[in-house]
C-alpha cells in the first residue's frame, strides 16, 4: 500500500491529542479481505483506553464548547480541506481495509467530506427561539446548547463517511467526541484523527480508541456505562444496537441507532425498465451489496417481471470482481468469512425452495471471500433472503399483481430503513411513497443518501437521524429560560 502521504497510515490510537499503545502492548492485525495480506498492526485496548479517551473529551468540553459556532466552523471547514485534498490516500486505505473498489473508495472520502462541510456551516444555524409570554413581565427563550461527551460506535462497511457524519455534527454543536471504529476497519478512521490534529482539533476534542473483536464489548461497555457520556450514536446491526440501547438506559444516555434493513426495491410496470435495472444496479451491487440501504428484496409486477429479470440478469454478468486496486473492477471480496458463508447460505436456501439462479450463484473462482455477483428468480416469502439482510450480492426477484400486494410484501418486515420504487403514474407515487413504513424512499433513483437529506430509519431499523439539519438536532439539548423583568 504505497500512500502519497505515508504519515496517514497510523499505527496507534489517538487519545488527547496524543498517539498511544495499549496499556499492555497487545495488538491486533489488520488484513486486506481481497489478499488476506496483513497491512498493519493497531492497539488492542479495553476500558482502561476508553476511560481515560472519556476523561479527556470530558476536560477538552468546557473549551471546545465556550468557542463560538463560527470559531468550530473554522475548525472544521479546515478538516474537510484537508479529507479533499487526501481523498486519495483515504480511498486506497479504505480499499486495502476494506476491500470495495478504489472508485467507491474515493466516492465515498469525497461523501465523508461532504458532512464536514454541510456541518461546518450548519454549525453557525443551531438556532434557539423567543416565545410570546403568557404572563405580564416576563420573557420566554429557548436555548439550544450541547449535550456534551458524545460516543461514536461506527461500522466497516463505510469506514469514512459513517465517522464524519456523526463526528462533525457533533463537533458543530460544540461536543467532544469518543469514536470506537470497526475491528476491521481502524486505518481509516486513525487517519482522518491525523488529518483533524493537522486542522487544529484542540487536545481531546477527538478520540479514537481501536480494539479487537473480542475487546469490542469491553470498550463498548464502557462507553455505555460511564455516565460522563451524554450521547451515543451507532450503526450496525438490529441486535447489537438492542444491547447499547439497553446498557445507555441505567444513564438514560440520548440515542442514535442506524441498524438493519431489508430494502424493497419495487418496479410497477408503468415504470422505465431500462432505468430501473440502472438504479437496481446502483442500490445492490455498491459495495458488493454490503449496505444497510442495498435492495435486499426485488419485488417486480407480473407484466414486466420476465424482462426485467432478463435485462438486470444481462447487466449482473458484465461485472468484473476482483481486488478494488485492479483497473474496471465493479465489485470486490465480502469482509470476511462469515460475510461470505451468510450469502452463500441465503442462496443455497432459496435454491433448495424452488428459485432458479439467473447468473452467478456461487463463491467466485478467485476463492477467497469473493462472491459472484447473483440473481435468483422466481423467489418466495418463505425463503431466508426474503426475511433477513443478506448484505451480500445477491438480488432477489419477487413477483407481485397489483399495488396493494407490493406495499403489503413491501412492509412484512420488522424493518424500516429505506425503501425504493420505479412508477410513472403521479397517484401512484404519492400513494405507495406514503404507504411504505420506511425513514427514506427513493422513487425513480436508485442511491438517495446525501448530507442535505435526514438519513436514518423506522421500526428496529433505528432511532434519530443524522446528516441534514435534523442531524444537528440530536447533538442539542434544548434549554427554556423564563426571564422576570
Amino acid at each position: 500500500m504505497q500512500l502519497r502521504d505515508p504519515e496517514l497510515l497510523r499505527r496507534q490510537a489517538f487519545i488527547c491529542g496524543a498517539w498511544v499503545d495499549a496499556d499492555d502492548g497487545a495488538t491486533v492485525p489488520i488484513h486486506d479481505p481481497a489478499s488476506g495480506e496483513k497491512l498493519a498492526e493497531v492497539p488492542d485496548m479495553g476500558a482502561a483506553e476508553t476511560r481515560r479517551a472519556i476523561e479527556a473529551a470530558d476536560a477538552a468540553w468546557p473549551a471546545w464548547r465556550e468557542l463560538t459556532a463560527k470559531q468550530r466552523s473554522a475548525v472544521l471547514r479546515r478538516w474537510y480541506e484537508l479529507i479533499v485534498a487526501h481523498a486519495d490516500d483515504l480511498a486506497l486505505l479504505m480499499t486495502s481495509e476494506q476491500g470495495k473498489p478504489l472508485a467507491e473508495a474515493r466516492g465515498e472520502a469525497l461523501y465523508a467530506a461532504s458532512f464536514v462541510e454541510w456541518f461546518a456551516e450548519e454549525a453557525k444555524r443551531a438556532y434557539g427561539d423567543v416565545i410570546p409570554q403568557t404572563i405580564a413581565g416576563q420573557r420566554l427563550v429557548v436555548l439550544k446548547q450541547p449535550v456534551g461527551v458524545c460516543a461514536a460506535i461506527t461500522p466497516w462497511n463505510f469506514p469514512c463517511a459513517m465517522i464524519t457524519r456523526k463526528v462533525a455534527p457533533a463537533l458543530a454543536a460544540g461536543c467532544t467526541v469518543v469514536v470506537k471504529p470497526a475491528e476491521q476497519t481502524p486505518l481509516t478512521a486513525l487517519a482522518l484523527a491525523a488529518l483533524a490534529e493537522r486542522a487544529g482539533f484542540p487536545a481531546g476534542v477527538l478520540n479514537i480508541v481501536t480494539g479487537s473483536a473480542a475487546n469490542a464489548p469491553v470498550i463498548g461497555g464502557e462507553l455505555t456505562a460511564n455516565p460522563t457520556v451524554r450521547k451515543l450514536s451507532f450503526t450496525g446491526s438490529t441486535e447489537v444496537g438492542r444491547l447499547l440501547m439497553a446498557q445507555c438506559a441505567p444513564t438514560l444516555k440520548k440515542i442514535s441507532l442506524e441498524l438493519g434493513g431489508n430494502a424493497p426495491f419495487i418496479v410497477f410496470d408503468d415504470a422505465d425498465v431500462d432505468a430501473a435495472v440502472a438504479g437496481a444496479m446502483a442500490s445492490k451491487y455498491r459495495n458488493a451489496g454490503q449496505t444497510c440501504v442495498c435492495a435486499n428484496r426485488l419485488l417486480i409486477q407480473e407484466g414486466i417481471y420476465e424482462e426485467f429479470a432478463r435485462k438486470l440478469a444481462a447487466k449482473v454478468a458484465e461485472l468484473k470482481v476482483g481486488a478494488g486496486t485492479e483497473a474496471g473492477v465493479n465489485q470486490g471480496p465480502l469482509i470476511d468469512e462469515h460475510a461470505l458463508a451468510k450469502v452463500e447460505a441465503h442462496v443455497a436456501d432459496a435454491v433448495a425452495k424452488g428459485a432458479r439462479v439467473l447468473t452467478g450463484g456461487h463463491r467466485h473462482a478467485r476463492g477467497g471471500t469473493f462472491f459472484e455477483p447473483t440473481v435468483l428468480a422466481d423467489v418466495t416469502p418463505e425463503m431466508r433472503c426474503a426475511r433477513e439482510e443478506t448484505f451480500g450480492p445477491v438480488a432477489p426477484l419477487f413477483k407481485f399483481r397489483d399495488e396493494a400486494e407490493a406495499i403489503r410484501l413491501a412492509n412484512a418486515t420488522e424493518y424500516g430503513l429505506a425503501a425504493y420504487f420505479y412508477a410513472r403514474d403521479l397517484g401512484r407515487v404519492w400513494r405507495v411513497a406514503e404507504a411504505l413504513e420506511y425513514g427514506m424512499v427513493g422513487v425513480n433513483v436508485g442511491l438517495i443518501a446525501n448530507e442535505a437529506a435526514p438519513f436514518g430509519g423506522v421500526k428496529q431499523s433505528g432511532i434519530g437521524r443524522e446528516g441534514s439539519k435534523y442531524g444537528l438536532e440530536e447533538f442539542l439539548e434544548i434549554k427554556y429560560v423564563c426571564l422576570g423583568l
